[in-house]
């Protein structure tokens, strides 16, 4: 038992040192990236994808987990691969050229967000967005920190959050099919399932009747 314990112990410690050598780093940083990608999309994606079924997704309990479990698996693995694959191809980039600059970062996500993210389906698509919507944020910013747009007088987030909400409430009112899936359930559980109600009992407890009143 004595002896098992000391060879784990060395072999412990030299995984540690393996960890500690410069040259390596790159190779490790790919590898931790795919570990990091892979938790933290399980960690987004788990808790989003239990409330979003439970809410809005009809079926048996079985049927309510196991898509649970698809949607967080198909995250966090996207996930994982895009950040193996960008930074194994940012590696690969300052090698090459022998020093990082601002375009190999832009080259590296565009190839990895078309080999991973490419396929247009639900997941994918709700991660574009999100990004996307984050991506004009920032670019506003930019634009006004480089000076290639004025500085705002006064603050344009009420004016933005006004023409958000309107946009996407006509859309869902007259072009419904153009949101997204989940949006749509979002949005019908809040602006039309509060038209209907047939006693007390879904007026303020349930949102919709289950016996055969």
């Amino acid at each position: 038992m004595a002896g098992g314990g000391d060879s784990f112990r060395a072999l412990l410690r030299a995984a540690n040192a393996l960890l500690q050598q410069r040259r390596y780093h790159a190779a490790l940083a790919v590898i931790k990236g795919f570990r990091n990608g892979a938790v933290y999309g399980a960690k987004i994606r788990a808790p989003h994808a239990l409330v979003m079924t439970f809410l809005f997704k009809s079926g048996s309990l079985r049927e309510k987990l196991k898509s649970i479990a698809q949607a967080t698996y198909a995250h966090s693995r996207n996930l994982a691969y895009f950040v193996f694959t960008y930074k194994g191809l940012l590696a690969a980039q300052s090698r090459l050229q022998g020093k990082k600059i601002p375009f190999h970062s832009f080259l590296a996500a565009c190839i990895g967000g078309w080999l991973v993210f490419g396929d247009n389906n639900p997941i994918n698509s709700q991660i574009i967005m999100y990004l996307l919507s984050r991506i004009l944020f920032g670019l506003s910013r930019l634009a006004v920190e480089k000076g290639y747009i004025p500085q705002p007088r006064q603050d344009p987030f009420p004016l933005v959050a006004a023409l958000v909400w309107g946009t996407v409430l006509w859309l869902f009112e007259y072009h419904r099919e153009t949101l997204q899936p989940s949006l749509q359930s979002s949005m019908t559980y809040l602006y039309e399932d509060s038209e209907v109600w047939h006693d007390l009992s879904d007026f303020l407890i349930y949102n919709k009747r289950t016996d055969s009143k």
